[in-house]
């Protein structure tokens, strides 16, 4: 066997390292600069716009009038979400049942609330004493009673704008529990029944714990969504923030200013509210492609922070 030595040119220079340069995206930066630029002179304007009237925006903000609307608003979320969530979750197992009474009530129920507007049915619900004086209870087709009360004294406006909150945010949550039940494999209830459990059982048990993790994240948009849309039972004066902001502009006229003090509430509960929303969206999208997103501004600090090291990482290895 030839051994073969293969010659090496010792006269050859060592081959340098090179650094890696990362790709510019100069549009990028000039787009970024722009919308900054334009942000600062909008904020500026709005600034020194003396017809907002700071000075009436300030004594507003925290006057106890609005906290009071602040506690009306607050729990009517929490109410109309906690029924729209109870009556929703049952709308669903009744629209998958194959009992084809339960599933046509469940289905002409989320017709109804999902094709009709929530602000008619804010006002059907204040105003239900014009179709119905009373509200009684008793025998079908008889003079027996067994319940009678005035509708207007049982429908306060309270009541009135919870039912129509609750009613009908229960038609859109029906659909999203309903999404995240057949998310599950078909198989998990099968192999619950094998072993014995009930329909009922395997719903609360096997089921609904493991749709939990389609059901909790849009969820926690539809209650955002609420704290929204409990603005508009201000036309039926349901002492909420926004009908006491109407009655106060209502009298002293300066309607843009306490508009401003209603937004600046708002968006400040809006944003405590988005914190929980997206810990709730890691913790149930663990093991997906949403559990793994980072939001754009910690993508942005994340790379402000390596850019450091990176450079003083390439100006080591050139002076090496």
């Amino acid at each position: 066997m030839t051994t073969t030595t293969v010659p090496v040119d010792t006269d050859r220079p060592a081959p340098q390292q090179l650094t890696v340069v990362p790709l510019r995206h100069y549009g990028r930066w000039i787009a970024a600069v722009a919308a900054i630029a334009a942000l600062i002179g909008v904020a500026g304007s709005l600034a020194k716009n003396s017809n907002l009237h700071w000075e009436i925006i300030g004594h507003f903000l925290f006057a106890d009038l609005i906290f009071s609307g602040l506690v009306t608003t607050l729990w009517l979320t929490v109410a109309a979400m906690a029924l729209g969530l109870i009556l929703g979750t049952l709308v669903a197992v009744m629209r998958l049942s194959s009992n084809p009474v339960l599933y046509g009530m469940s289905s002409l129920f989320v017709w109804f609330f999902r094709g009709t507007p929530l602000l008619v049915q804010i006002i059907f619900w204040g105003y239900a004493a014009a179709l119905y004086q009373y509200v009684k209870i008793g025998i079908p087709f008889t003079s027996v009673t067994f319940f009678q009360v005035e509708t207007n004294s049982l429908l306060t406006p309270a009541i009135a704008a919870l039912l129509a909150l609750g009613l009908n945010e229960a038609a859109y949550a029906s659909e999203i529990v309903r999404a995240g039940i057949q998310s599950v494999d078909p198989g998990q209830s099968e192999a619950a029944h094998s072993l014995g459990m009930r329909p009922a059982q395997t719903m609360r048990r096997i089921v609904l714990p493991q749709a939990m993790r389609v059901i909790i994240p849009p969820m926690g948009n539809e209650t955002i969504n609420m704290l929204k849309m409990t603005a508009l039972v201000s036309i039926i004066s349901a002492h909420d923030l926004m009908s006491n902001i109407q009655d106060v502009y209502a009298q002293n006229y300066q309607v843009i200013p306490m508009l401003v003090v209603a937004s600046l509430w708002y968006l400040g509960l809006v944003t405590l509210l988005s914190i929980p929303q997206a810990w709730l969206e890691r913790r149930y999208g663990r093991g997906t492609d949403r559990g793994g997103h980072t939001s754009p501004l910690r993508r942005m600090l994340a790379g402000a922070l390596a850019q450091p090291a990176r450079t003083k990482k390439n100006t080591k290895e050139a002076g090496a």
